[in-house]
């Protein structure tokens, strides 16, 4: 996969390019970045890329030329271009999985200032946002996004680590204990520790339900239980 990400502040990726799983998804060829400064797309000899809005208001909004010149140069038919927003669709691991699974080519846009020209808009494939907030820029955003893709490509780490993790199966993760078994008094639940895998497998599961019920029921309204997880979620219920 290649990844583009379009930002002013090209500096601000450098210890995320650099660090742990990315790194390594780099290292292993998995993943191609391509830190591109918009500045050097601008039209002007300052290399500004923001203006004053028409019809008024606070603040500045990013230009037009400069994304359009750049997605012309860098765009291609695997080209899914995405604009991190707070207006956009919210982040899930769904959508996370559908843009490891099936995009080669994936360019993130970061907003600044005010927001973009609408414009700019008529050159994107997906908004997406990763919460119900605002922040000053669309690095942190980007990060996040990559982040939440890159983990998911085939070879990056391996399946197992991530076919349990919270909000893939439409459950949050069960609690997880290690070394030493017990500290002050504290100790790590004796399922775990009887070797039983068919057992600690359903206490796992019987686990998950629960955080997910008194954390996220959410989650539950909207996940299509099997029969297994239909019996144990009758049985908390009860309890």
């Amino acid at each position: 996969m290649k990844i583009d990400i379009i930002t002013i502040f090209p500096n601000f990726f450098e210890q995320f390019l650099t660090t742990s799983i990315i790194k390594r998804a780099i290292d292993k060829n998995k993943v191609t970045f391509n830190i591109i400064d918009l500045r050097d797309y601008a039209y002007n000899k300052h290399r500004a890329v923001d203006d004053t809005p028409y019809g008024g208001g606070v603040g500045m909004l990013m230009t037009f030329p400069p994304f359009y010149e750049c997605l012309k140069k860098i765009r291609t038919n695997d080209t899914y271009v995405i604009y991190v927003s707070p207006q956009g669709t919210v982040l899930n691991q769904e959508i996370a999985t559908s843009l490891a699974e099936t995009k080669k080519h994936i360019v993130i846009i970061c907003g600044h200032y005010e927001g973009i020209d609408q414009r700019v808009l008529d050159f994107i494939d997906a908004e997406i946002s990763i919460g119900d907030y605002v922040l000053t820029g669309g690095e942190i955003p980007a990060m996040v996004l990559s982040d939440a893709i890159i983990r998911l490509i085939p070879d990056v780490i391996t399946k197992e680590s991530y076919l349990e993790d919270s909000h893939q199966n439409g459950l949050l993760k069960y609690p997880q204990y290690t070394k030493p078994e017990t500290y002050e008094g504290y100790s790590v639940p004796n399922i775990l520790l009887s070797g039983h895998h068919e057992n600690i497998r359903k206490w796992r599961l019987e686990q998950s339900l629960i955080k997910t019920y008194n954390k996220r029921p959410d989650l539950l309204e909207k996940k299509q239980m099997n029969k297994e997880e239909i019996q144990i979620f009758k049985k908390i219920n009860r309890s």
